[in-house]
């Protein structure tokens, strides 16, 4: 026992910047570094090379405005916006063509939906949780939203274009109407008062699993195309891991704090001189548009500019059933952005969020959705987990650093050509990082303050870590967007409800983390669950840190004071 030295550690120790400090503005590169040895040492072809020498001289011209000769700040903003393009991509890419849109409605929607993303992650950074997450589209949406686009009276349109137009409204309109139960659960304080049957003990296997439950966006979507997949996973590793202590600059670990801007460039430039030699001219269909570079067509379909607005597809369309149906992505949503949060405090260096702050969050997380139904983004937002895993590898977690990443997700959605070049980047290079990014959000460090000696809980964390991988894979199998899932009735807005909740491995693991370690030997089980040391974080003033890192800005808790 002598030789344990690892004892439990409140906050993590090993982050360079922490939730409230952030990194300087000055960069020590930047001062032996002119515009033209950027552009030297950026070995892309041309017309990638402008655009980033472009936003480089960007760069640069805020910095001398500013008195000083680059900014750390300002690049780690974009590697988050770079990493967030993969889901935004993904999503419409899946759901506009089944819609009947054409790749010049797929653009349109790209950019709003990252249009609305910044809007999203700037207000649950200055007003929601504070914790420094982006706020993205969510695969939870999937199913109800293949349930509306399948639904008979919009398959009966015969223009492509007007069903998609139609489709888009009535998604609109349930996404309008689902949004209000996380905007009534959050506001209400009832999300806050339910997370009181939460315990390390059983947030452990859920926080874990909302990283590791999205396995199949991982390595399934990278060996798509293993000529681009294994090189972009290898070089991470490599660079972010191996050579993480090599500061080429002075005092920047630069291979450990830029990976993202590092990696996917050198990756993308391989990935282009493939396509360009003809190395896929052969292959399958299916591996052309994962491995192509020129397959995306959404710098040629993207207009130049273009400013999102409310209602700009029409006026949304309402269904009971298709609201219904969108409420159990919304309660999907809701699951897996708290285990996110958790995860997102743990890596930010700061306490677990108390339950007014997380109730808080859900609230502005319901507003997020509303502005995606006003919008029309196409899909719904929730916590951008790989965002997540980003702050333990970068060891950064500042909040100013995710808010200035909205500023380039909203500045970049409404250049439409610039944020397209971006945008078709392939993805198999967004899953080689996930490989690594999901892996990072994990709740196992909450284990230190639980028995690991205990039969109970060792029953508990399997058989919730089990069940939530297990139970979705089943209805995963099942589903297609005929079938809509394992559960096929005659009513399909029940349909997607049930197969939505039952996909989700976070949510999955929540019913059966709190079902078991709120029933099974409670009283005797306090100290092994290690409720002594949460119990403290579930009011705002439980713990000191807690004003520090959640008080709201502008003195605005004098006006909402914490409950």
């Amino acid at each position: 026992m002598a030789d344990i030295t690892h004892l439990p550690m409140e906050q993590l120790q090993d982050l360079e910047y922490c939730l409230d400090s952030n990194p300087p503005w000055a960069m020590t590169v930047a001062k032996k570094a002119s515009n033209h040895d950027i552009m030297l040492h950026l070995p892309f072809c041309p017309a990638i090379a402008l655009l980033l020498a472009w936003c480089s001289c960007a760069i640069l011209t805020v910095g001398r405005k500013l008195g000083i000769s680059s900014a750390e700040t300002i690049l780690l903003a974009f590697q988050n916006y770079i990493l967030m393009l993969g889901t935004s991509v993904m999503i419409p890419s899946m759901i506009v063509p089944a819609m009947g849109g054409s790749d010049g409605d797929k653009a349109r929607v790209i950019q709003t939906l990252l249009f609305v993303a910044g809007i999203n992650t700037l207000l649950q950074a200055l007003f929601g949780t504070r914790l420094p997450t982006v706020v993205g589209g969510s695969f939870a949406y999937v199913f109800p939203i293949a349930y509306i686009i399948t639904d008979s009276s919009l398959q009966q349109i015969s223009d492509p274009h007007e069903r998609f137009i139609q489709t888009m409204r009535a998604i609109q309109g349930a996404l309008i109407v689902a949004s209000s139960i996380q905007i009534i659960l959050g506001y209400s304080q009832v999300w806050g008062l339910f997370s009181r049957f939460f315990s390390p003990l059983g947030m452990a296997p859920v926080v874990g699993l909302v990283g590791l439950g999205l396995f199949q966006r991982g390595f399934p979507v990278l060996g798509s195309c293993v000529e681009i997949g294994i090189p972009m996973l290898l070089l991470v590793i490599g660079l972010s891991l191996y050579l993480k202590d090599m500061r080429p600059f002075r005092d920047i670990p630069i291979f450990e704090r830029f990976p993202v801007l590092i990696c996917v460039p050198i990756i993308w430039i391989y990935a282009i001189i493939l396509t360009a030699s003809g190395a896929y001219r052969h292959k399958p269909v299916k591996t052309q548009h994962s491995c192509r570079t020129d397959k995306a067509n959404l710098i040629s379909t993207a207009p130049w500019f273009m400013f999102p607005y409310p209602l700009q597809w029409g006026p949304p369309t309402f269904s009971a059933g298709h609201s219904f149906a969108m409420m159990s992505a919304v309660i999907v949503s809701m699951v897996e952005s708290t285990g996110a949060y958790k995860a997102a405090s743990r890596l930010a260096i700061a306490t677990p969020p108390p339950a007014y702050v997380l109730s808080r969050g859900i609230g502005w997380q319901g507003i997020g959705v509303l502005l995606d139904g006003l919008f029309g983004t196409g899909t719904g937002s929730t916590v951008s987990v790989e965002n997540v895993g980003l702050l333990g590898l970068t060891r950064v977690g500042s909040r100013r650093v995710v808010q200035l990443s909205a500023g380039f997700m909203i500045f970049f959605s409404t250049l439409g050509k610039f944020g397209a070049v971006f945008a078709s980047i392939p993805f198999p290079i967004f899953a080689a990082l996930y490989c690594i990014l999901f892996g990072l959000v994990v709740g196992i460090s909450f284990l230190q303050f639980t028995n690991m000696n205990s039969m109970r809980n060792l029953i508990i964390i399997g058989l919730t870590l089990f069940l939530g991988i297990s139970v979705p894979q089943l209805f995963n199998q099942y589903w297609t967007p005929s079938r809509h899932g394992l559960v096929h009735t005659n009513a399909g807005w029940f349909n997607a409800f049930l197969n939505t909740i039952f996909s989700s491995p976070a949510t999955v693991g929540l019913i059966v983390a709190v079902l078991l370690d709120n029933t099974l030997e409670v009283e005797r089980s306090k100290k092994d669950r290690g409720m002594p040391w949460w119990v403290k974080f579930r009011t705002f003033r439980g713990d000191n840190r807690n004003e520090e890192f959640y008080t709201l800005p502008f003195n605005l808790n004098r006006f909402f004071p914490p409950t």
